[in-house]
């Protein structure tokens, strides 16, 4: 077997080479995207109780913030969802709303005006989506009928592909949805006012809001647990690219050293070079075993959130002679997709430079929920100094450095970032404390 044949059996990539870590990035800022495209159209359509109005606004603004679109135009068709309130809008450049109709405001481009009449006009808008160049279009369509559409026009340089389309449909065909629950929510007072049979359809309009909202809020969810998945996953791949540097070069290594044994050198250093070779295959072995644990346990298995993720990294990053603690403390509870992300991700980072580069026999990570904060600590009694990690943490922001070197700053900002800061100490276990502390909101 080949080691590139290795490699791939160890790992889960295709390839070693650099031109795959590419390909990777770009399929993941693909899956980035749409998944922010997702986050974008739940947030947009849980704001039904605020009426139809705010429905419209919300969801233009998810698809102009999708597309980075220079227009963006929202239209009812004549005689459609007659209590929709705001029929026609029109986003323009760096997002000034027309309120078409009811404001008078600078002239709009002659073929946003001629899309708003097409829309309009019931016997001339089209049910057929059209995705060609830098123009989208796409129908609202409710229980079989076009009631309207939305229609975008994206700047030079921002072609419209097939993630785009599909990102529109489900948009579109979602804000047909709430569009109708918002307008008969605002029903609902005057429903009260008429008879028992009219309270009993109210019933079932409120059970029926009930239920879709509920489905709107296990969307979220569902994009929090695709991003702890996620989370996992970017770290086998980071583990990875950590063998194929850090693992080659050791056996490398240690081949050459014996290969030097070889030839005709004193006895005392035949025995020094030896040592060292087996000290450098001793520590690729413990290297790949923690790879070949994690790639086992996949990331596409369930979950139960933050601490049990950070029990799996504990496991991941321990060779023989390091034993790593996972403490939790508080009430746990449900934190936003990009708090759990940030933290799994310092950790896992802050582990492996432990089980690396500290010559640590112990390792603790503390989890600790707190009021409106959520604090992550990480100790080792390793020989690390605070005082020359803060200063290669300066150095490392002043400068541009590539991937080697890159760990402290990567924790750095990923706190800030979530408007929290990262703090290098001694520890109590008489290594280096890394600890982090987050504002957090509960997630409902």
């Amino acid at each position: 077997m080949t080691a590139e044949s290795d490699l791939a059996a160890l790992t889960g990539l295709r390839s070693g080479k650099s031109s795959f870590y590419s390909q990777y990035r770009g399929a993941q800022e693909r899956a980035e995207r749409v998944l922010h495209a997702l986050d974008l159209i739940a947030g947009a359509l849980v704001r039904t109780v605020d009426g139809p109005e705010t429905v419209v606004s919300s969801a233009a603004q998810a698809a102009r913030e999708h597309l980075q679109a220079d227009w963006v135009v929202f239209a009812l068709t004549e005689g459609s969802l007659p209590a929709a309130g705001l029929r026609r809008l029109v986003l323009g450049p760096d997002g000034i709303p027309f309120l078409v109709g009811r404001v008078t405001g600078p002239p709009l481009p002659y073929e946003v005006t001629e899309c708003l009449e097409r829309i309009r006009d019931a016997d001339t808008v089209t049910g057929k989506s059209v995705l060609q160049g830098r123009h989208a279009y796409v129908p609202l369509v409710l229980d079989g009928t076009v009631v309207g559409a939305i229609a975008a026009w994206t700047p030079v340089g921002r072609e419209l592909d097939g993630t785009d389309g599909a990102v529109l449909n489900i948009l579109a065909s979602q804000t047909a949805v709430a569009l109708h629950n918002a307008s008969l929510y605002e029903g609902i007072t005057t429903l009260l006012d008429r008879s028992e049979q009219a309270h009993a359809q109210l019933r079932r309009t409120a059970a029926d809001l009930a239920v879709r909202n509920a489905e709107l809020t296990g969307m979220q969810r569902e994009l929090g647990a695709v991003q702890r998945h996620r989370a996992l996953d970017d770290e086998r791949h980071r583990i990875a690219r950590e063998l194929h540097d850090s693992v080659t070069q050791a056996v490398l290594s240690a081949g050459m050293q014996i290969e030097v044994c070889r030839s005709e050198i004193p006895d005392y250093e035949r025995t020094e070079r030896l040592d060292l070779a087996k000290e450098m295959t001793r520590r690729a072995v413990e290297q790949l075993r923690s790879a070949i644990y994690t790639l086992n346990n996949s990331s596409d298995r369930h979950t139960d959130g933050l601490p049990e993720m950070l029990r799996q990294l504990g496991v991941v990053h321990e060779p023989d002679e390091l034993k790593v603690t996972v403490r939790v403390r508080g009430e746990i509870r449900e934190l936003s997709a990009e708090v759990e992300h940030a933290l799994l991700r310092i950790a896992g980072e802050a582990l492996f430079n432990v089980a690396v580069h500290a010559d640590a026999d112990r390792a603790t990570v503390t989890l600790r929920y707190g009021s409106g904060h959520i604090d992550l600590a990480i100790d080792d009694d390793g020989s690390g100094d605070p005082a020359a990690l803060r200063e290669r943490l300066r150095e490392s922001r002043g400068r541009d450095v590539d991937g080697h070197g890159r760990g402290l700053a990567n924790m750095a900002d990923r706190a800030a970032e979530c408007g929290g800061r990262l703090v290098i100490r001694r520890s109590r276990l008489h290594g280096i404390r890394i600890q982090v502390n987050l504002p957090v909101e509960e997630v409902a």
